[in-house]
């Protein structure tokens, strides 16, 4: 067991409820680009899957098709999100407690903020690393390593807490510590992805994090 220091914490599924823009763009574009309509949960399991799901997804015609997406979710993306249960409690403790802290996330950083921002979450975490033109997304492991060097941590000392397969195979190429939420894949699918702890709420994750980090 590494010596945690930092908290990584991934946003879209993990601290928020944020699919409701998402789920609306996503089907939009579906049928605007003569693809296979989708249910919320297997959109919500692309987006836990990172870029390369996304490319498969749509194909030839991903770059228009991403672009197309992101003009529909960005119209409103605010309507519909909330905080998971427990999220504010722990971001909260992290705080009190003056442990670093930064949002890891695929989605675009301008985008996250506003986000943040709108929730009051934004003096809680320290960084946010979001998705900027240039920089890879999880599962590339370069978003935790720019998150770590801006806490001033090592990466062997950090956990990265995600609910996504890429969340936990970025914390594996990062040398990170693992733990996933098994929200919208299953404890082995989370496990063969690299997850090293794994919890089914986010009450779970600070009682354990209390115990890890003094």
């Amino acid at each position: 067991m590494p010596d945690i220091q930092a908290v990584l914490l991934d946003l879209d599924g993990t601290l928020l409820d944020a699919f409701t823009p998402i789920v609306r763009a996503m089907r939009q574009t579906l049928h605007d680009f003569h693809l296979p309509e989708l249910s919320e949960q297997e959109i919500r399991r692309h987006t836990g899957k990172g870029d390369c799901s996304m490319k498969a997804l749509f194909g030839d015609d991903h770059e228009a098709a991403v672009q197309h997406f992101v003009q529909l979710h960005d119209e409103d993306y605010l309507t519909g999100i909330h905080p998971l249960d427990g999220a504010e409690r722990l971001l909260q403790h992290l705080h009190e407690q003056h442990i670093p802290t930064a949002i890891v996330t695929s989605k675009g950083q301008q985008r996250a903020e506003v986000q943040m921002q709108h929730l009051d979450w934004l003096p809680l975490v320290d960084c946010i690393v979001g998705k900027v033109d240039g920089r890879a997304s999880k599962p590339n492991p370069a978003s935790l390593y720019l998150a770590a060097d801006a806490l001033h941590t090592p990466i062997a000392s950090c956990v990265m807490v995600g609910d996504g397969i890429a969340d936990m195979q970025a914390s594996v190429r990062a040398g990170a510590y693992g733990v996933g939420l098994n929200h919208a894949f299953s404890t082995e699918e989370l496990t063969d992805a690299g997850a090293q702890r794994i919890f089914s709420h986010l009450d779970e994750v600070h009682t354990w994090l209390n115990t890890q980090i003094h």
